[in-house]
């Protein structure tokens, strides 16, 4: 997933309580650099894509041709789409992410691996010389982008859609920023059997999510402390921004992301808009 934050990782508040908690042993990162991709492989490696690849299936013809995923982090979605037997491109800002995409799809069945072609790439800003039928990007993904970042993504993606191309983008059901908790937090297990907490506070003032992951056991050594900050942006938000992008926004179906059933996401069909001769 793609970073458009400043270098470096966050300092959150909460991450400087138990920074100084920790002394020594403490270690700051960004949840997606180097230093925090023991934790970020640990808790997304095998995270389920499963019902989330369903709608975005769903929305695909039987052979979509080449298709295009933006911020496609560990291959979250990247791996079902293949089993769909889709051609896929995973575009990943991300060296380390990248590295460790790649030593995944090594272990796959050769079917596999011969369809799946991994760029390191800026989602905003992107030229790979090649058109898809279909462009999707996941949940999150496009709250790393600021407003300048996100018209790139929509200039980017128009370039190389093909003709009647889509454009599938899965968006949170965010609340309005004043109706969200301001701070929460809770405990997630990892594929090694160690526990996280995750703690999440809103800055409704700057329209910023701060998100801080640390071991559930305050004794760790080192005591990894992760940070990264995510933009709040509602959904409504995005549909007006591509439509000011030259797309038309087609569909907007809710969908449920876990099995608990609520539907928590809305998955956005998009397709560019045609030039009437009257127009031009």
């Amino acid at each position: 997933m793609t970073d458009h934050f400043e270098r470096g990782p966050a300092r959150t508040a909460h991450a400087g309580v138990l920074l100084a908690s920790a002394g020594d042993r403490g270690v700051l990162c960004d949840f997606y650099d180097e230093d925090g991709s023991d934790t970020y492989r640990d808790l997304i490696q095998d995270s389920d894509g499963t019902l989330e690849t369903r709608e975005f299936a769903a929305r695909v013809p039987g052979d979509p041709g080449p298709v295009l995923e933006l911020a496609a982090g560990m291959g979250r979605l990247t791996f079902p789409f293949l089993e769909l037997g889709w051609d896929m491109t995973a575009l990943e800002l991300s060296a380390t992410v990248v590295a460790a995409f790649r030593k995944r799809l090594a272990e796959t069945p050769p079917d596999l691996r011969e369809r799946c072609t991994v760029v390191q790439g800026d989602m905003s800003a992107f030229a790979l010389d090649k058109r898809f039928g279909t462009a999707v990007i996941s949940s999150g993904s496009i709250n790393e982008l600021d407003e300048a970042d996100r018209k790139g993504l929509y200039a980017s993606v128009r370039e190389h859609l093909e003709p009647g191309g889509k454009f599938l983008l899965s968006l949170e059901l965010t609340k309005p920023v004043e109706a969200e908790p301001t701070e929460r937090q809770q405990e997630l297990p990892g594929r090694s059997g160690t526990r996280y907490v995750l703690h999440v506070k809103i800055l409704p003032s700057e329209e910023l999510q701060e998100i801080t992951i640390y071991p559930a056991d305050e004794a760790a050594d080192p005591f990894v402390v992760c940070t990264h900050r995510r933009r709040l942006v509602t959904v409504d938000r995005i549909v007006q921004e591509l439509g000011r992008a030259g797309f038309d926004v087609t569909a907007q179906a809710p969908f449920a992301s876990t099995s608990a059933g609520r539907e928590d996401m809305v998955l956005v069909e998009a397709v560019v808009r045609e030039v009437t001769a009257a127009a031009k």
